[in-house]
């Protein structure tokens, strides 16, 4: 038997940019943060920004990242995504944390 988060249909389409995928094989040694990650891209994929947490702190950028939203996975460890609504696509931006993504 399927639990109700799994009968959920995926929304989006999820396209990793070249810099995300950089910024997640750094991190492919820690199957924890990448599990959290994969959680969070779940979640992503069924339901946006909508389905964040207010915990994970869910909310836009400015700057250099205008128009992109982001999120603490955990502690300083964060993702930077662009949602579009109307394509129905979520870009996966950038992933790391503050001191890292904000030079």
């Amino acid at each position: 038997m399927m639990n109700s988060f799994e009968e959920e249909e995926i929304i989006f389409d999820v396209v990793a940019t070249v810099a995300f995928k950089k910024d997640k094989k750094r991190y492919s040694k820690s199957s924890k943060k990448i599990e959290k990650v994969l959680s969070v891209i779940d979640i992503l994929q069924r339901k946006g920004v909508e389905g964040i947490p207010n915990e994970m702190k869910p909310h836009y950028l400015k700057g250099q990242y205008k128009d992109c939203l982001e999120c603490h996975i955990e502690g300083d460890f964060l993702i930077i995504w662009i949602q579009d609504n109307e394509e129905k696509v979520i870009y996966l931006m950038r992933l790391g944390s503050h001191s890292e993504l904000f030079k």
